[in-house]
């Protein structure tokens, strides 16, 4: 992505917080794996939403009106022993050339420098709480502006939640992150594909999984959470990662995975059968999940708020839960009480971005939150029949489905990003033939 974009929203952002305010922060930290290992680093959101600058150990500082430049940064200094190990440190010189700073200092004299820049500053827009060591920074960084106030200087008298602004400005893609997200909804959906056409009786789940790896990093990609590849009865744990069991001629194998290209997310699951045939109660099954699928869908556009696609979905699924008998009793009063979270517990989708579950309020002043074009969101029905599930035909039993798609918002409805990938069930049969 264009280092103009980071700026853009900077700006934009600088816009809304006004003179007189300062916001700062922190990358993320790095993370110990075991002993001296450490896992693969990944920016924060919010820093990296604002800056795209790829290293842990900096600070990003923006203080609207400043002459001198709006947008500080510190960072490590260039170390060539360290080098050596670690490659190339990005450096003072290039955060200003090539990300965009109007400044940039070292991080180790952060200490001294950014008191001075917080004087006549009544508002700090951070966030607290996230990172108790960062917090107890900000608040020794404004004691020691408290300490020259006798010198005449403005200390710092409100703390305002940066989040509550910049997540509201994450929530509606732009024009580039959607490019992204495109992309890496093709990659998944080529990966999807890869595996069906791959999947065999007598594999193990974790041979599924390699086949969106290979996927995902021929892309340059990683995955954007852990895949979720269960067969048969592991379909029904929501959150099953394991993904070490054998798959068994006759069961369903669903796959949740999406790969993160550039700091963006996908979020994709198909579920199909593991010989490439569907039974007659797995189609059944299938057939009603997509159809709640496809009413979601349908309810997703600036008309309708955040919980539209919800009802338009859990109201087809209890239909089908009916016709097939896994539910009985008062249509209506199965709604309302809730009785279908018996086989259907979760939500139908969720905000989708940097972050696989992304930022953005569900509900703005106790109301549900109005769609708006620029909006990503997953739309993921699923229907889980475990096998000990009293009183269900045991041809259902230890069966989990569910259809994930990936959603923007449109003015006149929506765009499927995630469409390259098959999902009706002869489609489906065909790709697994082939």
């Amino acid at each position: 992505m264009e280092h103009k974009e980071f700026a853009r929203r900077r700006a934009r952002l600088m816009r809304i917080m006004g003179e007189g305010s300062i916001a700062v922060l922190p990358a993320a930290p790095e993370r110990r794996r075991n002993r001296d290992v450490f896992h693969p680093y990944r920016q924060d959101s919010d820093f990296h939403y604002l800056t795209g600058f790829p290293e842990p150990e900096a600070v990003a500082v923006l203080v609207p009106g400043r002459e001198q430049g709006e947008y500080i940064l510190f960072c490590r200094e260039r170390d060539p022993d360290h080098e050596v190990w670690d490659g190339e440190i990005i450096g003072q010189e290039r955060a200003v050339r090539d990300y965009g700073a109007d400044d940039a200092f070292p991080i180790d004299d952060i200490d001294e420098i950014l008191p001075g820049l917080m004087e006549d500053r009544p508002r700090v827009y951070c966030t607290l709480g996230a990172d108790a060591d960062f917090d107890a920074q900000i608040i020794a960084w404004i004691n020691q502006v408290h300490a020259r106030t006798r010198s005449n200087a403005r200390s710092p008298g409100e703390y305002v939640a940066l989040e509550h602004l910049l997540h509201e400005q994450r929530l509606v893609k732009d024009a580039a992150e959607l490019a992204v997200m495109r992309r890496a909804a093709r990659v998944s959906a080529a990966a999807h594909t890869r595996a069906m056409g791959y999947c065999r009786p007598g594999m193990y789940e974790y041979e599924i999984e390699a086949e969106y790896l290979a996927e995902f990093r021929r892309a340059n990609g990683v995955p954007a959470y852990p895949p979720i590849v269960g067969g048969g009865a592991n379909a029904c744990v929501l959150h099953y990662i394991r993904n070490d069991g054998e798959l068994r001629d006759g069961d369903l194998l669903l796959v949740d995975a999406g790969v993160e290209l550039e700091g963006y997310a996908s979020d994709i699951t198909r579920t199909f059968p593991v010989n490439g045939r569907f039974s007659g109660p797995q189609r059944a099954l299938y057939e009603v999940v997509l159809a709640a699928q496809r009413a979601a869908i349908e309810a997703v556009g600036p008309d309708h708020h955040w919980n539209r696609p919800h009802e338009a979905a859990t109201s087809v699924l209890v239909d089908g839960m009916l016709e097939l008998g896994l539910l009985s009793g008062d249509r209506d009063a199965i709604l309302e009480s809730g009785d279908y979270r018996r086989f259907f517990m979760h939500r139908t989708g969720h905000w989708l971005g940097m972050d696989v579950h992304d930022v953005g309020d569900y509900r703005v002043d106790g109301e549900w939150r109005q769609l708006e074009p620029g909006m990503v969101l997953t739309v993921e029905p699923g229907l889980y029949i475990p096998p000990d599930a009293e009183g269900v035909d045991e041809r259902f039993q230890g069966t989990g489905v569910r259809i994930e798609d990936d959603v923007v918002v449109t003015a006149s409805g929506c765009e499927v990003l995630s469409r390259d990938v098959v999902k009706e069930v002869a489609d489906i049969e065909a790709v697994m033939t082939q």
